[in-house]
């Protein structure tokens, strides 16, 4: 206290002021600030405090707020508890805070992040059901550094084994088979949390209707193909939300055969904020990327990266690596744990109908690859003046599960159609040379050309076709080959004029889809890009009309492409060799929606009926992929590019004229098709399915194909019957030719 003399009469007179009780630190600090003369004094008088013993809070944040320091002592040297000078430390060390006083070096405390509440394992859950169990070692193999052990428990008088690394994974895994066998007892939705798969309904198990769905029990069945197998999502903390399986592939595959699969518009989910190379690491930890291939053209770069996930090699494609990386990683958890994290329903894939034989995402990502790759190598990487497109379209044919072995059948390009003035009666121009529509004229020419093979007098060519003859008369093709289209962007007409943008997370789909719009036939402007609607009236053009200046009207490409849904691909004359053939799969590259593209697809004509036998309304799989072609910016080129197997080089063709630069008529033209069929017809006349006098014109070879016709004239009152408008003829004068005129 004799330190302090010099602030005894300041000190007494704030003691007084105050009154009983005894004042705290605090207010002797309150009191001192406004009445000591100097910081040192108001320093002096914090430390005495010190001494004291006080640990007030107060004084503590006072200090802080002082910025009492060594710092603020104005060159005054700061004076020990023992009455010492110099620059050494205010107080002693004390226990607790590492040998600091100051409150700034003491340890803070961390404050607990509130965080979900982590589901039981299987172990845990198992344990509650059924406590008591005894876990027994059954076996230990292996080499030392590799060990699995196989542990087994006993619940209900059965025997469950499990395998794994540890004795604690193996008896993890056991409990998990056991927890499976619950799905009879009334509890199974507690073996269902248990293994973190959340039902998103509410189930009554005792109830005597079967009020829930199928899927619930196939989430504890063995890994066997399920009758119903559905998506999986996340529940949104971390934990998998299970809502069914794909079947298992077989290893050393990265596709599969599968039933259909449900569209999962019903389920909704979230990621959980961990994108899918997080989700496989946790799943299967120390995986590596392997970069395949560049390719795509400067503004449309496409990277393709590569991931092994036991013993099965998953390959994703995207505009950088990162991308591709995940586009991997999200094609091996579907394949392998049945996890689709983007449920967004217009971009969800539309199975087809009867059997699949990959995974939708995997097959339209490889179909769309093959394509665009072929393109590139046509047109030496882009670098040709014939790489310029808007859109581009290519068929690729699978004959198995494994879509590593499918093969590019013909590529195309174009945007344009005819000028009416180039018409012509011979059949030597192409009339609409929009890409897809020229891609399904070059499968004609594959399957002219695999006929001619199986009726080669070469065995290996006889035996690389792939027709093959029908019991009765006629042929078909062998089993498993399937044909899927891919167009880079959404068919023009019906399937684009509502999605002129890609779909959003929060598009949820079509809002609008009755309205009166919705479905309608459109048809294709003459030498300019865009459709229209069709005329309620004067559906019929004539050929002297058209030469005299009257638009040239062509249906849409999606009003074609759903006519091929009902009559085939394989067109009329074909119909006399072959049995309806029709598209596996039709896959965007851009602006897929699925309700707009499935409604102009085959939805708007569901209701078709009284069709001839063999021929049916095509559901094929509908989708996108993975990563959406950039669009092509600038005018479309007026010329349209065909290629096809066995050709030696791209055709290119003048959309305007129908014919090349040159006036030579296309490979592909009516004339060219109709000489092959004739070739054909006089070789197989004995086997045909359509017999006929042998025709002497075009148009009477098509007419002769009775139930082909009465197939299109049944869709053709479809679409009046659905007020959709009338389908638009082309004038008859052009389908008027020979071969000798």
């Amino acid at each position: 206290l004799l330190f302090f003399n010099n602030l005894a009469p300041t000190f007494l007179q704030s003691f007084h002021s105050v009154s009983t009780p005894p004042p705290s630190p605090a207010v002797f600090l309150c009191f001192t600030r406004s009445s000591l003369s100097s910081e040192h004094q108001r320093s002096n008088l914090l430390l005495f405090l010190g001494i004291a013993g006080s640990c007030s809070t107060d004084v503590k944040e006072n200090r802080n707020l002082d910025n009492v320091s060594s710092k603020e002592g104005a060159g005054i040297p700061e004076q020990l508890p023992n009455g010492s000078g110099g620059a050494g430390r205010k107080r002693p060390l004390e226990e607790g805070n590492n040998g600091h006083a100051h409150p700034k070096f003491r340890p803070k405390k961390r404050k607990k992040t509130p965080g979900p509440v982590l589901p039981k394992n299987a172990l845990m859950q198992l344990n509650e059901i059924k406590p008591g169990l005894q876990y027994k070692l059954q076996s230990q193999t292996g080499p030392v550094h590799a060990p699995v052990f196989v542990m087994t428990v006993e619940v209900n008088g059965q025997l469950f084994e499990g395998s794994g690394p540890t004795k604690k994974k193996a008896k993890l895994n056991a409990a998990e088979k056991a927890l499976r066998s619950f799905v009879q007892f009334p509890n199974a939705s507690e073996a269902h949390l248990a293994m973190g798969r959340t039902l998103t309904v509410n189930t009554d198990f005792t109830s005597d209707q079967a009020d829930f769905p199928d899927m619930l029990f196939n989430g504890f069945e063995t890994p066997a193909p399920p009758e119903d197998p559905f998506y999986l999502g996340s529940n949104g903390n971390g934990s998998l939300n299970l809502l069914g399986e794909y079947p298992v592939p077989a290893a050393g595959t990265n596709s599969l055969a599968q039933t259909p699969l449900s569209p999962p518009a019903a389920f909704g989910s979230s990621s959980g904020g961990k994108n899918p190379v997080m989700i496989l690491n946790e799943l299967r930890p120390g995986l590596k990327y392997e970069f395949v291939s560049e390719s795509g053209e400067s503004h449309a770069k496409n990277f393709v990266m590569s991931v092994t996930v036991d013993l099965q090699t998953f390959e994703g494609s995207g505009r950088n690596k990162k991308l591709a990386k995940a586009r991997a990683a999200q094609a091996a958890l579907s394949a392998l744990f049945n996890m689709q994290l983007d449920q967004t329903p217009s971009r969800q894939p539309i199975p087809r109908e009867g059997l699949q034989l990959h995974l939708p995402q995997v097959l339209a990502d490889a179909v769309s690859r093959l394509v665009v790759d072929k393109f590139s190598e046509l047109t030496d990487n882009f670098t040709s003046p014939h790489a310029r497109r808007k859109v581009l379209a290519g068929v690729v044919m699978t004959t198995g599960t494994d879509v590593k072995e499918a093969q590019v059948i013909c590529v195309s390009t174009g945007t344009k159609c005819i000028n009416g003035e180039y018409m012509s009666d011979r059949g030597l121009a192409l009339n609409d040379c929009h890409a897809e529509i020229v891609a399904r004229r070059s499968l004609l020419r594959y399957l002219y050309a695999q006929l001619e093979h199986f009726l080669s007098n070469n065995k290996e060519e006889h035996e690389k076709s792939i027709f093959m003859q029908c019991e009765k008369q006629g042929y078909q093709l062998k089993d498993n080959v399937q044909f899927h289209l891919y167009i880079s962007t959404s068919p023009c007409g019906d399937a684009r004029i509502f999605s002129p943008h890609e779909a959003g997370v929060e598009d949820q789909g079509d809002r609008h889809p009755n309205r009166k719009a919705r479905g309608q036939l459109r048809t294709k402007i003459e030498s300019g890009e865009g459709t229209i609607p069709v005329r309620s009236s004067n559906t019929i053009q004539t050929w002297d009309g058209v030469l005299q200046g009257e638009r040239l009207l062509t249906m849409s490409c999606s009003d074609k492409i759903a006519r091929w849904n009902v009559v085939g691909i394989q067109g009329s004359l074909m119909t006399y060799f072959t049995e309806p053939i029709y598209f596996s799969s039709i896959i965007l590259g851009s602006l897929y929606h699925a309700d707009h593209l499935s409604r102009a697809m085959y939805q708007r004509i569901a209701d078709i009926e009284h069709l001839p036998q063999q021929f049916t309304l095509n559901r094929p799989l509908l989708s996108g992929i993975s990563n959406a072609e950039a669009r092509q910016p600038g005018k479309a080129p007026n010329f349209s590019v065909n290629w096809a197997v066995g050709d030696q080089g791209p055709e290119v063709i003048n959309a305007t004229t129908g014919k090349d630069d040159m006036g030579r008529p296309s490979r592909l033209c009516k004339h060219a098709l109709y000489s092959r069929w004739v070739r054909l017809h006089s070789k197989l006349c004995s086997t045909l399915r359509i017999k006929v006098p042998k025709p002497t014109s075009y148009h009477e070879a098509k007419q002769a194909a009775m139930e082909y016709h009465s197939a299109k004239q049944t869709l053709i009152k479809a679409f009046q019957k659905a007020g959709l408008g009338a389908w638009v003829k082309k004038p008859i004068e052009q389908d008027q030719f020979s071969l000798s005129s």
